[in-house]
C-alpha cells in the first residue's frame, strides 16, 4: 500500500487540530457561568434556630432571590453559638471555598451575651470586613442590641462597633436585625432570645435594602 503524502499527513492533522480547537471553543461557550455566591457568616438567628427546614430568613431570602429571578446562590454558613471570633475563624476558608460576590455578617450577639470584651469583637469584625473585601466580596455588615441590664456603657460601645466599622469599611449596614419586633415577645421562641417562624420575613425585610443596593450594578 502507498504511503501517504507528507503534505495530505500535514493538511489532516491541521484539520484535526482545528476541529478540536472549535469543539473545545463551542463546549467553553456553552458551559454555564457559576452563580453568584451571597455568603451568609452567623450564628443562630440565621442558622434557624429552633425552625423547622426552610423558615429561616436565609432560606427566604434564596426564594426571594429566585422569584425575582436573580442568578445569585445564597450558602447560609451560619452555626447556633458562634461569636465573632469564631467567625473570623473560618472565614478564610469560606472565602476561599465559595469566592462569595457578597458576604453577610451576622454576628456578635453571642459576643454580648458572655460578656466577651469589646475591643476583642470589634477587632474580629474589622479583620472579618478586611479579609471579605480583599477578595473582591461586597460586605454588608448586620447589626445587633443587647438588653440594657448589661449597663448603658457597654450597651452604647457595643452598638458603636457595628456602626464605626461599617463607616470605616464602607461596608453596607443594618442597625438591628431585629427592626420593629425586638420589644415584642411575642415575636420570639420560649428562650425570648431566638425569633420565631413569623419574625423571619420581617427580619428578611429588614436586610433586603441594603442588600439589593449591593446587588444593583455598581453597588458598593
Amino acid at each position: 500500500m502507498a504511503s501517504t503524502p507528507s503534505y495530505m499527513t500535514a493538511f489532516l492533522r491541521f484539520l484535526l487540530a482545528t476541529l478540536c480547537a472549535f469543539a473545545a471553543a463551542a463546549g467553553a461557550q456553552s458551559a454555564p457561568a457559576p452563580a453568584p455566591v451571597i455568603l451568609v457568616v452567623g450564628d443562630s438567628v440565621s442558622a434557624g434556630y429552633g425552625l423547622a427546614p426552610g423558615q429561616g430568613w436565609v432560606t427566604q431570602l434564596q426564594d426571594k432571590l429566585r422569584a425575582e429571578k436573580r442568578p445569585h446562590r445564597v450558602v447560609n454558613a451560619s452555626i447556633s453559638g458562634d461569636t465573632m471570633a469564631g467567625g473570623r475563624a473560618r472565614l478564610p476558608a469560606l472565602l476561599k471555598e465559595h469566592r462569595p460576590q457578597i458576604v453577610i455578617i451576622e454576628l456578635g450577639g453571642n459576643d454580648a451575651l458572655r460578656g466577651q470584651p469589646l475591643d476583642a469583637t470589634r477587632a474580629n469584625l474589622d479583620a472579618m470586613v478586611v479579609a471579605a473585601q480583599a477578595t473582591g466580596a461586597k460586605v454588608l455588615i448586620v447589626g445587633m442590641r443587647i438588653p440594657p441590664n448589661y449597663g448603658p456603657r457597654y450597651s452604647r460601645d457595643f452598638d458603636a462597633l457595628f456602626v464605626d466599622i461599617a463607616k470605616a469599611r464602607k461596608a453596607a449596614f443594618v442597625p438591628y436585625l431585629f427592626e420593629g419586633f425586638g420589644e415584642d415577645m411575642a415575636m420570639f421562641q420560649s428562650d425570648r432570645i431566638h425569633p420565631t417562624a413569623q419574625a423571619q420575613p420581617r427580619m428578611l425585610a429588614t436586610v433586603w435594602p441594603e442588600l439589593s443596593r449591593l446587588l444593583a450594578p455598581g453597588g458598593r
